[in-house]
C-alpha cells in the first residue's frame, strides 16, 4: 500500500541503525546444527533444567498458536521503521514466516522496534519477486497482491487454502510485474479522506483479519506440522539460554559415558 509522503531511501551508512538480520541465504546456524546432530527431543531434555516452568509453558503456548498457512511478503521496503514494524506484527500475530524481496536496497529493521523478535520467525530473503512467488506457489499457497485499484476485498479471500499476501514499498507500491505474477489482487476498504494506509499498518490489518478467519476455519489457534513444532521448540529453548550448545553437548556426553561404563567386575578368589 502506498504512503502519503515520499521518504528518502536509506544509504549504506543507515545500516548502523538496523538490526542484524540474517543474510539473504544462510547455512544452518549453530542451533540448527545442534538439533540436526542430536534431535529436537534430546536438545529440549538437556535444556529443560535451565528454564523455568513458566518459560517452558509460554514457549509451548506460543507454538500451539503458530500459523504457517498465512504468510506476509514485502517487496522493496526501504524504510527501517516500517521494516521493523512488519517483523514485529508478523511475530505478534503468531505467523511463522515473513518473506522479503530485495530487488534494490537491503531490507532493514530499526533497532528498538523489532526488540529481537525476528529470531522467533522464519525470515526468508529473495533477490527478486519471481523466485519467491514460485516457491510459495510450489508449496500450495495462493498468492495475492495488494493494490488500491483492486476490487476484491479481504472478506472474499478463500482462507481454506494457505495464503500469502504481498505488499509493496512505501512510495510506489508493487510493480506491475509482481501483481501480474500473483493469483489476484486485493484492496483494503477505507472510509475516510486518506487514500492509503502506512505499509506496516496495511500489513498488520490484512494479516490480523486473515489469521483470525483462518483460525476460525481450522477450529484451532495454530497449524504447524508436528515435526516443525518440535524443531522450533528445541530452537526456542536454545535461544533463551546462554551457552546452550555447550550444555547439550556436555549432557549428551555424560549420558553416553554412563551408558557405556563397565559394571562391577567379579572378584577372582582363586
Amino acid at each position: 500500500m502506498r504512503k502519503q509522503r515520499d521518504q528518502p531511501r536509506p544509504t549504506a551508512a543507515d545500516d548502523d541503525a538496523a538490526d542484524d538480520l540474517p543474510p539473504p541465504s544462510r547455512d544452518p546456524d549453530e542451533i540448527d546444527q545442534l538439533i540436526a546432530r542430536h534431535g529436537a527431543d534430546i536438545v529440549c531434555a538437556a535444556l529443560t533444567p535451565a528454564l523455568t516452568p513458566d518459560r517452558i509453558a509460554r514457549i509451548d503456548a506460543v507454538l500451539a498458536a503458530r500459523l504457517g498457512s498465512i504468510v506476509t511478503v514485502v517487496e522493496d521496503v526501504y524504510e527501517p521503521h516500517n521494516g521493523g514494524a512488519v517483523i514485529r506484527s508478523t511475530e505478534a500475530l503468531g505467523l511463522q514466516e515473513l518473506h522479503v524481496i530485495e530487488p534494490g536496497v537491503r531490507f532493514q529493521a530499526a533497532r528498538g522496534i523489532t526488540r529481537g523478535c525476528h529470531r522467533w520467525i522464519d525470515l526468508h530473503r529473495w533477490p527478486s519477486a519471481r523466485p519467491c512467488l514460485d516457491a510459495l506457489h510450489a508449496r500450495g499457497f495462493q498468492v495475492l497482491a495488494t493494490s488500491p485499484a483492486a476490487t476484491t476485498t479481504l472478506d472474499e479471500i478463500d482462507v481454506s487454502r494457505p495464503c500469502a499476501i504481498v505488499f509493496g514499498n512505501e512510495h510506489a507500491g508493487l510493480p506491475a510485474t509482481t501483481i501480474a505474477a500473483c493469483d489476484g489482487a486485493i484492496a483494503l476498504p477505507m472510509w475516510g479522506f486518506t487514500q492509503s494506509f502506512n505499509l506496516s499498518v496495511s500489513a498488520a490489518l490484512v494479516t490480523s483479519l486473515l489469521a483470525a478467519r483462518r483460525r476460525a476455519l481450522l477450529g484451532a489457534p495454530g497449524d504447524l506440522p508436528e515435526e516443525r513444532r518440535r524443531h522450533l521448540r528445541a530452537r526456542w529453548f536454545a535461544l533463551k539460554i546462554r551457552g546452550a550448545a555447550g550444555i547439550v553437548e556436555r549432557t549428551v556426553s555424560s549420558e553416553t559415558r554412563s551408558d557405556v561404563a563397565p559394571g562391577p567386575q567379579p572378584r577372582d578368589n582363586s
